[in-house]
């Protein structure tokens, strides 16, 4: 059943966040970070609230933010007010804790895994649970539902084949939906319909369904990209990092793919776009990163590096790489080797580059940290560890001058950044 709390008047201020990775969904942001010489965040949040376990980022347009969470054998979209945290209104519906070919690493996640996709032409708000649930909800009347649907039960999606010696995990839906136009595009992960399928945005009637029919992967979303001056999409599915075309009369079509099997089927960071070229990267048996270019009809290794991530897509800008694994690194965009390394962040992680050219770092359990990247060695400008008590899986989000971070049992904190 669902559930509603009492609308507020919106207003629009700052640089919204309305997509997974931010507005241009590729980790940079037009924003400032707030940064004068030896002051950043203050000791304390502005507000601090539990919304519900998940690795789902929040997203955030004008003065509301949304966050999607899981607690009590419900997933709840919460929408809020951006800089007081109050609660504006909540949808409910019944969901299970995780999807229901659950299996591996039950002690390390729970909830939804798939960041909320707002389409500012209709005020439409998209989530995806681990057990299927697609809704589509107007934020413009109080998260009223406008149409759902099952993904595993309409597509008769079943678990994931086991394709490597490592024992198998299976997470559910983890990927991010996609307004493209008219459509909204999902990984559904069909071996008989397709992996990737565009539903209508408005009705949710199917429109297309890719040729390509592999698994679903683990990963945070698809990446838009541009091949030949041809609009498509990167996708890493189960077996293969493919991209796929997006331009009337071939939609759905397969580009080229590029084979990436990863030990448990676990990816989990997002294909990172630049041009014609797409990052891929993973740890366990590929310990790498890989620097893939597409033509329309190939796709074709550059390098490979040893310098893997796990949970953090890689922020691309101006011919470096930005990414936190372990530690946080810079890597050459055109070669791939290292240009600088340093700190102490986990295996969660992930990074922002704002406007002054500052990196903001999230990883570890709840550790936040803004760096200078632009010269050869690692430097650290401020360090505050345990904001939370949990580990930062959800990706770290800046809009309006305000910095939000999330663990994974559903923490989350509004830092102001100085003006």
């Amino acid at each position: 059943m669902l559930r509603y709390l009492p609308l507020l008047l919106v207003c629009a201020i700052g640089a919204d966040w309305p997509h997974w990775r931010g507005a241009s969904r590729n980790g940079v942001t037009t924003e400032k970070s707030g940064w004068t010489e030896g002051a950043w965040i203050p000791e304390k949040p502005t507000w601090k609230k539990q919304l519900g376990a998940g690795a789902s980022s929040p997203v955030v347009v004008g003065e509301q933010l949304f966050m999607i969470g899981y607690a009590n054998g419900e997933d709840t979209l919460h929408c809020l007010e951006a800089t007081t945290g109050q609660e504006r209104w909540s949808v409910s519906y019944t969901c299970k804790i995780q999807g229901r070919f659950r299996e591996g690493d039950l002690g390390l996640y729970s909830g939804p895994s798939s960041t909320p996709e707002y389409d500012p032409e209709t005020k439409f708000l998209y989530t995806l649970s681990t057990d299927g649930h697609l809704n589509c909800w107007n934020t413009a009347e109080r998260g009223k539902v406008v149409w759902s649907k099952n993904l595993y039960d309409e597509y008769q999606v079943g678990k994931r084949p086991k394709l490597t010696k490592a024992p198998l995990r299976d997470y559910g839906y983890t990927s991010s939906p996609l307004v493209v136009g008219k459509w909204l595009i999902v990984e559904v992960g069909s071996t008989a319909k397709g992996n990737v399928i565009a539903f209508d945005k408005l009705t949710g009637k199917q429109v297309w369904a890719s040729e390509l029919k592999d698994e679903a992967g683990h990963t945070g979303g698809m990446t838009p990209m541009t091949i030949e001056n041809v609009p498509c999409l990167a996708v890493i599915t189960q077996r293969n990092l493919a991209a796929i075309r997006l331009d009337a009369g071939n939609e759905g079509k397969t580009v080229a793919t590029f084979p990436w099997v990863t030990d448990f089927a676990n990816t989990i960071a997002s294909p990172a776009v630049h041009g014609d070229s797409v990052l891929v990267t993973a740890a366990y048996n590929q310990n790498a990163m890989c620097k893939v270019r597409f033509t329309l009809n190939t796709a074709t290794e550059v390098w490979r590096k040893k310098y893997p991530s796990k949970v953090c897509t890689p922020v691309i800008h101006e011919g470096r790489i930005y990414v936190t694994w372990q530690k946080a690194r810079c890597l050459s965009w055109e070669t791939g080797e290292q240009i600088w390394e340093g700190g102490v962040f986990g295996d969660a992680g992930s990074c922002i580059l704002t406007a002054d050219k500052r990196l903001i770092v999230y990883g570890g359990t709840s550790k936040l940290a803004l760096l200078d990247p632009s010269g050869t060695t690692y430097r650290e400008l401020f360090v505050r560890d345990r904001i939370h008590s949990a580990i930062a899986w959800p990706h770290v989000v800046l809009s309006g001058g305000r910095l939000f971070c999330r663990d994974r049992e559903g923490s989350l904190a509004m830092f102001e950044l100085p003006k």
